[in-house]
């Protein structure tokens, strides 16, 4: 049976990195994949070179339709909210999503859930992942809007914190790796594992999750180095496929048990 996912993010490219895999794994079996963004992007880090060629947000938009094509997501949509840029550097936006009324904005996320007879919404854990002001009025958005749609199933993308700690521990030293993979950096961030639902196998996407981080060339680098996107990117296949092959989510409602589970839509059946 068909079922229809919406995926929530903040930023383009943020869709990329957390759920591209399980996006892409859910349009493959036939369901349909409604991407959702809150902002354009436009305080994102990005080079002199690429914010010489014209204003951010617009480039990051059809990036993010790209990542879609990519994914198989059969509908995108930008609520058009401003970016708010990172805590300890604001940009000042007048609109900026963190600052906004989390009800009202959660009121014209429910009214697309409800077009869209949403079975399943991925939002992102209460932290934001990392702790970015946008990421973290995700959540809050997010969680009301499935209150208000009565969507059945809401699935808290993010990472199992103690296994990202090992990797990052045996990595932050290496050449072009940048300074601020230090593990330290991400002692609170994401979800320990004891909160963890759902380990989703999307090991057979890994190129459409690949291509769908490709697609978004203007965040790969800034004047101050090199950014997640690139070094990832700079994986080999085989390696990327191992590091980026699984993704996590925290379901709301369930009970975390194991072995965990590796289908989204496991609640609805």
């Amino acid at each position: 049976m068909p079922y229809t996912m919406v995926s929530f993010h903040a930023h383009p490219d943020d869709e990329a990195l957390l759920t591209a895999g399980t996006l892409a794994r859910a349009a493959a079996e036939g369901h349909r994949v409604v991407l959702v963004v809150a902002t354009a992007g436009g305080a994102g880090l990005a080079s002199s070179e690429v914010l010489a060629e014209g204003p951010l947000a617009g480039r990051r938009l059809a990036e993010l339709h790209r990542s879609a094509e990519a994914l198989g997501c059969a509908r995108v949509e930008c609520l058009g909210y401003g970016d708010s840029g990172m805590a300890d550097a604001p940009s000042g936006a007048a609109d900026a999503f963190a600052g906004t009324d989390p009800e009202e904005a959660a009121r014209r996320l429910a009214e697309l859930l409800r077009q869209e007879r949403a079975d399943v919404l991925t939002i992102y854990d209460p932290a934001g992942g990392y702790g970015h002001p946008d990421h973290v009025q995700v959540h809050a958005v997010g969680a009301r809007a499935a209150e208000l749609a009565g969507t059945p199933v809401v699935l808290e993308a993010t990472v199992d914190r103690r296994l990202l700690q090992r990797v990052l521990r045996a990595v932050h030293w290496l050449p072009g790796v940048p300074a601020d993979f230090h593990p330290a950096r991400f002692a609170g961030a994401f979800a320990a594992p004891e909160r963890l639902t759902h380990r989703v196998d999307v090991r057979r996407f890994a190129g459409a999750k690949r291509a769908s981080m490709a697609a978004h060339a203007s965040q790969a680098g800034a004047d101050t180095g090199r950014r997640t996107l690139a070094v990832l990117l700079k994986l080999p296949q085989p390696l990327f496929r191992i590091l980026m092959g699984r993704e996590w989510f925290v379901q709301h409602g369930r009970t975390p048990a194991h072995p965990l589970i590796d289908d989204v839509f496991a609640g609805l059946r």
